[in-house]
């Protein structure tokens, strides 16, 4: 399982990548947050940040 950002929802605001334990959500050139299942361990940290319901977790993909 692993978290997964709608982009349509992100604003940028990287408030998922302070809170990520992993290291997993790096904000990109198009100032939306991106997720690298490889290093995901599927926490919901992100989640709970989230103010605008940008992040959900994926049961497909990486994380433990």
């Amino acid at each position: 399982m692993a978290s997964k950002v709608d982009k349509e929802k992100c604003t940028g605001c990287a408030a998922c990548v302070l809170v990520c334990p992993s290291g997993a959500i790096t904000i990109k050139a198009d100032g939306k947050a991106e997720v690298d299942p490889e290093f995901c361990i599927s926490c919901g940290n992100c989640k709970q940040a989230c103010e605008h319901g940008a992040i959900t977790l994926d049961s497909a993909g990486g994380g433990y």
